[in-house]
């Protein structure tokens, strides 16, 4: 007969032997489920992100509509749409009529750069190499490509590249609108879900950390990308009023480089193109435009990047920023969620009183 110790040891052991299975089989249930999810998992994350950006806004369509909520979700579902396809159609009709321009001038011989201005020579360090392959690329453009056709070659692929990956861009993004239309039309089961997701995971504070996840979403949105979407649009509208060729190509990189605080360096060579074929005057001006809108954000982000968030604008930022290096554009929003939450569960165990020492 077993002893007691004996008795109690291998009901313990048969016990973690038990919980072992459960948690394994539950890891594997887990697994399988992310994996059969994975090709939808940045359609249902987009379409999150889009549902809390722009949930005030719906809230204020649905008190104009009289509450009928399926009707206020599909207006911001279309609106939602009309922003990011007119802007898609205009660039690629743009682009479209250009490369029909160009094949009509390689066709007929035209002169399809036009000759470098006399003054671009005299420019320190670059002047003489860029007006000597400028040249040549104004008189004589089938030499300029034979010479510059193992460059040419290496471009083209990653360019059709690119406009492939646009395009998969843009039809993800189309479906994680319909996604976020879906979730507005059922915004009371979805912040009831929410609200058990939160309560499950911080406890008494997941109500806070909820509204700060929400809070941080809309930061980004209107301080990051709104911010850079304002910076393109006076940007394309300098384009646009100094005549600098391809406006709206030049301003979906600015949009693309100002979302990477990086948009005054994609201004740099349209202010060199600006001084080189148009009056001191009018470069002038333009030069003065785009350090307007070089330093807009300067501006603008201080009054949008952090509003409404409790923790510091520069939490935010580096937590928008870093994300976005390690996980790509998602990462805007993901990294300044994981480093604010991450702040806010710093400062609350920073402030928890410990139990004073015992004297001896």
């Amino acid at each position: 007969m077993a002893s007691e110790p004996d008795t109690r040891y291998r009901e313990q052991l048969r016990r973690a032997l038990e919980v072992s299975i459960h948690v394994g089989l539950l890891f594997l249930l887990v697994t399988a489920c992310l994996l059969i999810l994975k090709p939808f998992l940045p359609l249902i994350a987009w379409g999150i992100i889009i549902a809390i950006a722009i949930y005030p806004g719906y809230l204020k369509l649905l008190k104009l509509l009289g509450g009928r909520g399926k009707l206020a979700a599909v207006v911001c579902t279309l609106l939602l749409m009309a922003v990011l396809i007119i802007p898609v159609s205009l660039m690629a009709g743009a682009l479209v009529t250009g490369m029909q321009t160009l094949a009509v001038r390689l066709k007929e011989g035209t002169t399809i750069i036009p000759p470098p201005p006399p003054n671009i020579a005299s420019w320190p360090l670059i002047g003489a190499p860029l007006a000597e392959v400028w040249t040549l690329a104004s008189t004589n453009t089938a030499t300029a490509i034979t010479t510059f056709g193992p460059q040419l070659r290496s471009f083209v692929p990653g360019l059709l590249s690119a406009s492939a990956t646009i395009g998969v861009e843009v039809l993800q993004w189309l479906l994680s609108i319909l996604v976020a239309g879906v979730l507005l039309a059922n915004d009371s089961g979805g912040v009831e879900v929410s609200h058990q997701f939160a309560t499950r995971l911080f406890g008494v504070r997941g109500p806070e950390f909820e509204r700060l996840a929400g809070a941080t979403i809309r930061s980004v949105t209107m301080g990051i990308i709104g911010v850079a979407l304002i910076q393109s649009f006076f940007a394309a509208l300098g384009f646009i009023v100094f005549a600098v060729p391809g406006a709206g190509l030049w301003a979906a990189v600015f949009l693309f480089a100002a979302v990477l605080q990086v948009g005054g360096l994609v201004l740099i060579p349209a202010v060199i193109y600006v001084f080189a074929v148009a009056s001191t005057t009018k470069a002038v001006l333009f030069l003065i435009w785009c350090v307007f809108v070089g330093v807009m954000d300067n501006v603008l982000k201080p009054l949008l990047l952090g509003r409404g968030v409790a923790v510091p604008i520069a939490v935010v930022f580096l937590g928008a920023i870093g994300g976005f290096v390690t996980m790509g554009i998602i990462g805007l929003f993901v990294g300044a969620i994981i480093l604010s939450v991450g702040y806010k569960l710093s400062i609350a165990w920073l402030e928890v009183e410990t139990e004073p020492v015992p004297q001896a």
